[in-house]
């Protein structure tokens, strides 16, 4: 009887590991979510969303930056609360150009408490609890929360998805931006120290 609870116990703390470790989502792998993404073209060129702050937020605003980092959480995601403060920091390092949005995925009835944890974590940015045609299509691509897309100012989703929380948030972040702004033939961010110290 002993031995059956000690090794209950150490089930439970691999699988409590395992969602810290790589996010909260449905059965299906990682991989098969990058299949999926890798099957459909992914594109923002026509949607509305409501925004936190009871605004809202169209394909015109993307257009404004050359590039948009997309970052898709839940609010029964530990991980994606955990990496908010991260982001937070990141965010306020960006320049002009780029733009951070989140998009808590199932937020729309629960303003309030998407309001705490973003107070909390000092996220400056645009938050968007719901929206329509191209977002609503993305929103229904996403398997695991967190889930960060990397947009170009046309629209067009550049890159991997970038499942799970990120061991180096501003490594994996920079990297992914630099090679959107490379592919647009624009200017490398230089980020200099951590933005995150």
């Amino acid at each position: 009887m002993v031995m059956r609870k000690v090794k209950a116990s150490i089930l439970g703390v691999v699988l409590v590991y395992a969602l810290c470790v790589t996010g909260c989502g449905d059965s299906k792998s990682p991989s098969s979510a990058q299949s999926q993404q890798e099957d459909s073209v992914v594109c923002l060129r026509t949607f509305t969303a409501d925004t936190l702050d009871k605004g809202t937020f169209t394909q015109e605003d993307l257009m404004e930056k050359d590039v948009t980092v997309i970052n898709l959480w839940s609010l029964h995601c530990g991980p994606c609360i955990e990496e908010m403060p991260d982001i937070a920091a990141f965010e306020r390092a960006l320049p002009e150009n780029v733009q951070i949005l989140t998009v808590c995925l199932d937020g729309k009835d629960m303003r309030d408490e998407v309001e705490d944890i973003m107070e909390e974590a000092g996220f400056e940015g645009t938050t968007l609890l719901s929206g329509d045609g191209d977002l609503q299509k993305l929103c229904g691509m996403i398997q695991y929360t967190p889930t960060t897309v990397f947009v170009d100012k046309e629209g067009d989703v550049v890159g991997d998805f970038m499942i799970g929380g990120q061991a180096d948030l501003a490594e994996s972040y920079g990297n992914a931006i630099n090679n959107v702004l490379e592919s647009a033939g624009k200017e490398r961010l230089d980020l200099g120290e951590d933005p995150l110290r």
